[in-house]
């Protein structure tokens, strides 16, 4: 049996809520799990689940009163480190995409995108842990041919080892952590002492954190749908 993705809608605007739960109603494996019209009241909400209903990913608008997306978002990777995050704005700027990277979400799409590209960006963040546009692509490049840009997007003051790279892949490939010690032949323990140390060295918070610092270093390449 297929599991379906779970989705957390939360936008002030009604309209924009009853539209994308009726666009997603039509997809087979995925489900809206739970609307709410602003940040407070989507975090008061989560409390009240139980795992069978958590959401996998939150659709997060950027515009919101009286807590804006990116401060409900700070909140949320506190709390809930391993749910996903979608940025949705009306007004896209591929100069947030920084931002994006540093609080830990997994994806960054205008309101006007097409449901071809709305669908593979749920699909993809449920499978690979982020996704990228065209632009968003274009800007990492650039961040990629820029060292300050680097520097500023992951404050690193030590390099990542070999060893650390290897592990990097693996976390890259959504392998678990006994996963990675046995393909590494070192203990799960040694493997989660390297997930941490690698999430202090490159300043990130999380695993797409690192997914992007590993595409952004040719470390890891992302693979399309």
């Amino acid at each position: 049996m297929n599991s379906q993705i779970k989705i957390a809608l939360i936008d002030d605007e009604q309209l924009i809520l009853e539209g994308v739960k009726m666009l997603l109603s039509n997809e087979k494996n995925i489900s809206v799990s739970l609307t709410s019209s602003n940040g407070p009241e989507f975090i008061e909400n989560l409390k009240n689940l139980t795992p069978e209903k958590f959401p996998d990913i939150a659709l997060v608008d950027v515009q919101m009163q009286p807590m804006n997306g990116f401060e409900l978002v700070e909140i949320l990777k506190e709390k809930y480190p391993d749910l996903k995050i979608i940025i949705l704005s009306s007004h896209y700027k591929t100069s947030i995409l920084g931002y994006m990277v540093k609080l830990g979400v997994s994806a960054f799409l205008p309101k006007n995108s097409d449901k071809k590209t709305f669908i593979e960006a749920i699909t993809m963040v449920y499978k690979n842990g982020v996704f990228f546009t065209a632009e968003d692509h274009q800007m990492l490049f650039s961040y990629m041919n820029s060292s300050a840009k680097k520097k500023s997007l992951f404050e690193m003051e030590d390099e990542l080892s070999e060893r650390e790279k290897d592990v990097v892949k693996l976390i890259c490939q959504e392998f678990t952590n006994n996963e990675i010690a046995e393909k590494l032949f070192i203990s799960p323990r040694t493997v989660e002492s390297h997930r941490q140390r690698i999430l202090e060295k490159i300043g990130a918070k999380n695993t797409v954190g690192i997914v992007i610092y590993a595409i952004i270093n040719n470390i890891y390449s992302l693979e399309k749908i």
